[in-house]
């Protein structure tokens, strides 16, 4: 399959926003907030002094650690609001590890490292605008894997079945495979003609 280019794998890196908005953990959650909405952001990653990820500030660590709590913006810190650790992934990592890593410790997003430094962030939306093309690849790759077998295979009978026919449309019990679809006995004779 991939001598012919299609490749059913997609990695972080092809799917992470980068680069990223970094802020001081000193920073109050007001200037947090002035941030997010200048730059239309729904988290910013938070450092240390040496520049190291250690957290991250999203729109709902706002509004619970703040703003629910009657706390005055100007006064509260960033690392005082944060979650912490930074939950983080490898670029070379696949987006359904990323995925299944949201999943199971229940976050929507994940911070990139590479090298040690932070290199992106992918977030569950970044996941899910990807999953119709994955889903068109593995399809693909079905179908090639199919057509190569029976092509290999010329002794194998070609089995029917029930459904609807890939050419015309209409329901039929006897289908069969001819050139990677599915085709009815009448179309499979337009075909032959």
């Amino acid at each position: 399959m991939s001598e012919i280019g299609l490749t059913s794998k997609m990695f972080v890196k092809d799917v992470m926003s980068s680069p990223v908005v970094t802020l001081d953990e000193f920073v109050t959650s007001n200037k947090v907030a002035k941030i997010m909405a200048k730059n239309a952001l729904g988290c910013v990653i938070v450092t240390n002094k040496i520049g190291k990820p250690v957290g991250i500030i999203t729109e709902r660590d706002l509004v619970q650690r703040v703003l629910a709590k009657n706390l005055v913006p100007d006064a509260v810190e960033a690392k005082s609001i944060m979650t912490s650790p930074l939950v983080t992934i490898s670029p070379e990592s696949t987006v359904t590890e990323a995925a299944k890593q949201m999943n199971s410790l229940n976050i929507r997003r994940l911070g990139v490292i590479y090298k040690g430094s932070l290199n992106g962030i992918v977030t569950s939306k970044d996941v899910l605008g990807v999953m119709p093309e994955l889903i068109e690849i593995i399809q693909e790759k079905t179908l090639i894997d199919c057509s190569t077998e029976i092509d290999q295979n010329t002794d194998i009978p070609s089995a029917s079945m029930s459904g609807y026919c890939d050419n015309c449309d209409i329901y039929s019990e006897n289908l069969k495979l001819i050139n990677g679809e599915n085709v009815c006995d009448d179309c499979r004779t337009d075909l032959e003609e």
